[in-house]
C-alpha cells in the first residue's frame, strides 16, 4: 500500500511499503557423457553463455572431471531458454550433451 508524506502543498512523497522480491535464479548445469567432444561443449559454453576461452576451458574441464558443471545462473525463463538451445544445437550436431536447471 502507497503512503503519501509531506504536508499538503509541498508537493506530497510517494513512500511505497510494498516489499519487491528479487526473482529466483537457476543454475544451469551442463552433464558429462562420453561422446560429446571437449571443443564442442568449448563452443557451447562461448557461443550460448558468452563465456570467454578461458573461463569455458574451466567450466569444461570441470564438468568432465565431476560429472556435471555450472554453466551460468539465470532467472527461469533465460535459464530455460539456455537449456533449449543446447539441446537444440547438441542435436543438430549429433551429440548427446545433456543440459538441465535447478533453483539455486
Amino acid at each position: 500500500m502507497a503512503e503519501y508524506i509531506g504536508q499538503p502543498g509541498q508537493g506530497a512523497a510517494l513512500e511505497d511499503k510494498q516489499k519487491i522480491e528479487r526473482p529466483r535464479r537457476y543454475k544451469v548445469m551442463l552433464l558429462n557423457d562420453d561422446y560429446t567432444t571437449m571443443e564442442f561443449v568449448v563452443e557451447v559454453l562461448q557461443g550460448i553463455f558468452r563465456r570467454s576461452e578461458e573461463e569455458a576451458m574451466a567450466i569444461m574441464l570441470n564438468v568432465h572431471k565431476n560429472g556435471m558443471g555450472v554453466a551460468g545462473v539465470y532467472v527461469k525463463s533465460i535459464a530455460e531458454t539456455k537449456v533449449v538451445q543446447v539441446h537444440k544445437l547438441a542435436q543438430s550436431m549429433e551429440y548427446p550433451l545433456r543440459c538441465t536447471m535447478e533453483r539455486e
